[in-house]
């Protein structure tokens, strides 16, 4: 499989290592060429500085037909304008969009873009953890397919 991932903070770096380690085609893009530090001499995969809202960018390094492609940068607009050039402009398989922001998470998940908020996750494991049950909110909301009415 090819995973394209923009974002190489922990969690891009280690899902990279984790899928070129598994066998997988990977290619992880970054606006800092520092966040590769992350990544180990071992990784095999395509480690590129760009802008990963940029369709251009993201066409040259090779994301259009990818069967996965994970938005991870720490900002949540960010992650849903490159999920969203993945979804409309490249026919990526499937796209997911790091989102902090609990009501935007669902929002984009209602616009077609699938999201994880971590904020959601977090409090749910600190719920867990002191035995307080949990928020009742998904962490990993799948987007709303959207039929189109023909004109």
């Amino acid at each position: 499989m090819k995973f394209v991932i923009v974002g190489c903070g922990r969690v891009g770096a280690a899902l990279a290592e984790a899928f070129d380690a598994g066998g997988h085609e990977v290619v992880i893009l970054d606006l800092a060429t520092r966040a590769f530090d992350r990544l180990s001499g071992e990784f095999k995969g395509q480690a590129l500085r760009g802008d990963g809202t940029d369709e251009d960018v993201l066409r040259r390094a090779g994301a259009e037909g990818a069967d996965v492609f994970l938005a991870l940068t720490e900002g949540d607009n960010r992650n849903v304008m490159a999920a969203q050039v993945a979804v409309e402009k490249l026919a990526v398989g499937k796209v997911l969009a790091k989102i902090n922001d609990p009501v935007r998470a669902a929002a984009y998940a209602e616009l077609g873009i699938a999201t994880v908020c971590r904020t959601t996750m977090l409090m749910d494991a600190i719920l867990a953890f002191l035995g307080q049950g949990d928020t009742g909110m998904p962490s990993v909301i799948a987007p709303v397919p959207h039929v189109h009415a023909e004109a």
